[in-house]
């Protein structure tokens, strides 16, 4: 009977992991909603302004560029990692922490690297390199457009006093609650594009088109970096509902068979029980 004791007790705690599971799964789908609503919503946003952004500096003289466009020989890089502050959702964070090491020791290997973590799990995972320049991860406690505008500020005046000379962003993009995609995007310097025939149109601009830049150059960053938080924040809770629905259903297989495994020894105890007592009986008679 102690082999069933053992049993029972592996389908009570089965049991408790699924109910956890299954609630947390339920959980991250009605967070999900909402953050897949937000980052569909800002997408369309963000991409117009990048490309209203790309027309007007396509025009611009080469010596009247933002100091954000400076292109520059790269020394120091600076990779801005996008992670979650918890895990339980399956290889998002795993994906992200192998990209940026991927960067650091091939794409970068002969510069000097540093990373900003924006999330605890890529701050405990390359915190131990000394290479961390700082730890965002507050940053998801109240994910305001506001908070993520002073990072992206403080990224951008690092990148203005020459302290690096190229910053990279990686994240999950957010694709549907069973795919991430994870991106490695240039932050700065802003990525130079060819001028084509919708930047020589005739249009009269109010104040000038260097100050409209000017302006529309922070804005810009800023919104990219929100952008990229969002995506991750969407892709975290979509990961975590996939990840949660996988670990329910191995639970319930897992349960199933253990309850078939305790159904079989119980009845083989049973079974011997019946067999003892009738070769007593036999012992009895004769």
């Amino acid at each position: 009977m102690a082999n069933l004791k053992e049993i029972r007790n592996r389908i009570s705690s089965v049991s408790s992991t699924m109910q956890i599971t299954s609630a947390m799964k339920m959980v991250s789908a009605a967070k999900l909603k909402k953050a897949q609503d937000a980052i569909t919503a800002m997408r369309p946003y963000s991409n117009k302004l990048t490309e209203l952004l790309q027309s007007l500096s396509a025009t611009l003289d080469a010596d009247s560029g933002s100091k954000f466009a400076d292109q520059r020989q790269v020394n120091n890089v600076l990779v801005v990692a996008i992670t979650s502050n918890r895990g339980l959702c399956g290889a998002f964070n795993s994906n992200i922490i192998k990209q940026v090491n991927t960067l650091v020791n091939e794409t970068y290997s002969d510069k000097n690297v540093s990373i900003l973590a924006i999330g605890k799990k890529a701050n405990d995972a390359f915190s131990k390199t000394g290479n961390v320049i700082a730890n965002k991860s507050e940053v998801f406690d109240d994910l305001t457009f506001d908070n993520v505008a002073d990072i992206a500020e403080m990224i951008m005046a690092k990148f203005v006093e020459g302290e690096f000379d190229k910053v990279e962003l990686v994240y999950n993009s957010f694709k549907n609650a069973a795919t991430q995609i994870v991106l490695t995007e240039q932050f700065l310097p802003i990525v130079p594009v060819e001028s084509d025939a919708s930047a020589n149109l005739d249009y009269i601009f109010e104040p000038s088109k260097q100050e409209i830049v000017e302006t529309l150059i922070p804005k810009s960053l800023k919104t990219q970096l929100f952008k990229g938080i969002r995506d991750s924040f969407a892709s975290e809770h979509g990961a975590r509902m996939t990840a949660m629905h996988k670990a329910t259903d191995n639970a319930t297989e897992l349960r199933d068979q253990l309850k078939l495994t305790y159904n079989k020894a119980r009845q083989a105890a049973i079974t011997n029980e019946i067999l003892e007592i009738v070769g007593g009986a036999e012992a009895l008679n004769n």
